[in-house]
């Protein structure tokens, strides 16, 4: 026994640093000056901090052409002369107007400099309008990819919507297209025509007939919002309102469908009452009561657009009809419905600094699907879920994405997130405090923007649990730890994790026999434990609640 264990570990340890090789032997990503412009926070856009826009367009869909003005409304930061926006360079920059002059400006790829005709001094809450124009880029596989989505509905009716979640809400509409500084508030006016009409965000303060058969619509969102979830829908809707009793008192729900559908309202209306007392439960109050919920039919799939979520899962239950955990239990509801209103927490609520730390905003999302189950149908088909769920991971690159290249992580942040987190609940083992950690997260990142370290010290600091090595290794790394467990004389076992991150440490169950449960709490150097059970007692490792790999001999 004893040479059987020297020997694993001289194997162990001759086989990391090949590991490390075949990590290094990976090609790694370029990025160009037109990604650092996007995704860099340079002084150009930490000048100035957005307080306001009004964003006031006309939609020509029969030419697939807008045009129209955005407000920038702002507060400088520090003193400068020359600041940077955003807009795609296939869309044209007719003018920029301060204090009724236009203004000289340069474009570099999609980033504009705008320079000032004197210095704008630090604490001046100032204000430009930018007119811009052109045909935007056409989506072609949205929500995947970003841009409009020209559709039609059976009827033949303009059926259109806007997608630009990590391509930038610059694809068609000038702003500081960073999500580290979201706008406090802002009016969307957009112009349409007469047969159709346009829903966006917040609430609906002004319907506007204009001379030339158009209708101008005013949105007035009141809390914060991020440039990529503002949104323009248009079609021949249907509208159906009603009140839903929340934690905060009365809130007002509003459902939009297109005509053809009026007849299919009653499903939304039950997947999304029982979404929002769900997740109120989960995570706190629906963070956007001013502004109202709704939910908006869509030619794509869906998205998490603030307080109008996008909705094109066809009236059913499962993800357009399937259950991707093969559990059975993703089809007893409307994955649309329930994911995207649980990006209202986590994405709209609590939002990135960098497209980074993307994975923020689909782990928590993610596991908001089997805490929806857990509510409605326990604890146990909620982990059922999430193991299922395992079959979408890949493990073929970490789940955050490198900083200031506007650059997300693997798709695994969605399904490897949820594992990740669900595993955390399983060791905290207190699901009062688990409950409490979440509605914490959204009251103590209520309307804010947050990071990689944000998220990792409160749920450290919260728990109790020092997490950083699992959020090291889940996020930061694309492979998966192994717990390994050699029997030694003496019924002892000796046991240590194998893991990317340095040093990596994380409580785990192990099983011994049918059903006695042992906590073991490895690191990266062997520790012994001395079992009481006979020495041919199994062993196996809590596979079912923790995504690791095992190596038990």
């Amino acid at each position: 026994m004893i040479q059987k264990f020297a020997a694993i570990v001289l194997f162990s340890v001759l086989s990391l640093p090949f590991c490390a090789s075949a990590q290094l032997m990976k090609a790694k990503q370029l990025f160009t000056k037109a990604d650092s412009l996007r995704g860099e926070l340079t002084p150009y856009r930490t000048c100035y901090d957005i307080k306001y826009y009004h964003l006031d367009v006309t939609v020509d869909i029969e030419n697939k052409h807008i045009a129209g003005t955005n407000l920038f409304r702002f507060a400088a930061v520090n003193d400068f002369d020359t600041l940077q926006f955003d807009l795609f360079e296939n869309l044209s920059v007719d003018k920029v107007l301060y204090k009724g002059k236009e203004l000289n400006f340069d474009r570099e790829y999609n980033a504009v400099f705008v320079a000032f005709p004197n210095t704008i001094p630090k604490g001046k809450l100032d204000s430009f309008v930018v007119h811009y124009s052109g045909n935007p880029i056409q989506a072609t596989r949205a929500p995947w990819d970003g841009g409009f989505d020209w559709k039609q509905d059976s009827n033949g009716k303009p059926w259109v919507a806007t997608a630009c979640q990590g391509l930038g809400a610059s694809v068609w509409w000038p702003n500081k297209d960073h999500q580290s500084d979201e706008v406090d508030s802002m009016l969307i006016s957009v112009a349409v025509p007469q047969g159709v009409m346009n829903v966006s965000n917040g609430r609906l303060v002004k319907t506007e007939k204009l001379k030339n058969k158009y209708t101008k619509y005013h949105w007035k969102v009141v809390n914060p919002i991020n440039n990529y979830n503002v949104a323009l829908n248009i079609g021949d809707y249907v509208h159906l309102n009603e009140n839903y009793n929340g934690e905060k008192g009365p809130l007002t729900v509003d459902y939009y469908v297109l005509r053809e559908d009026a007849d299919k309202m009653s499903h939304l209306q039950k997947n999304v009452r029982e979404t929002l007392e769900s997740f109120e439960h989960w995570f706190g109050p629906y963070p956007f009561y001013e502004d109202g919920y709704k939910i908006v039919q869509t030619a794509h799939l869906g998205m998490e657009h603030q307080s109008a979520i996008a909705y094109g899962n066809r009236f059913g239950n499962g993800y357009l009809g399937r259950d991707n955990s093969g559990t059975g239990w993703g089809l007893k509801w409307d994955f649309i419905v329930v994911h995207e209103s649980g990006h209202e927490w986590f994405g709209n609520n609590i939002t990135s600094k960098d497209l980074a730390d993307m994975w923020i905003h689909e782990s928590f999302t993610n596991y908001s699907e089997a805490l929806f189950i857990d509510y409605f149908h326990g604890k146990e088909a909620s982990g059922a879920y999430v193991h299922g769920n395992r079959r979408g991971i890949s493990n073929d690159a970490p789940i955050q994405g490198p900083y200031n290249v506007n650059k997300e992580g693997s798709g695994d942040m969605y399904p490897k997130g949820g594992v990740m987190l669900h595993m955390m609940r399983t060791i905290i083992n207190d699901d009062a405090k688990w409950r409490e950690i979440l509605r914490g997260l959204n009251s103590t990142f209520y309307h804010k923007t947050v990071d990689y370290n944000d998220i990792v010290q409160y749920v450290n600091k919260t728990s109790g649990i020092d997490f950083s090595k699992t959020f090291e290794q889940y996020v930061q790394h694309a492979g998966i730890p192994t717990l390994e467990i050699i029997r030694m004389p003496e019924n002892q076992i000796a046991y240590r994790w194998i893991a990317e991150a340095k040093s990596f440490d994380m409580p785990v169950d192990i099983i011994v026999g049918e059903e006695k449960r042992i906590r073991l709490k490895p690191n990266d150097k062997f520790q012994f434990l001395k079992l009481t059970d006979s020495e041919d007692t199994p062993i196996t490792a809590d596979i079912f609640n923790y995504y690791i790999g095992t190596s038990i001999q």
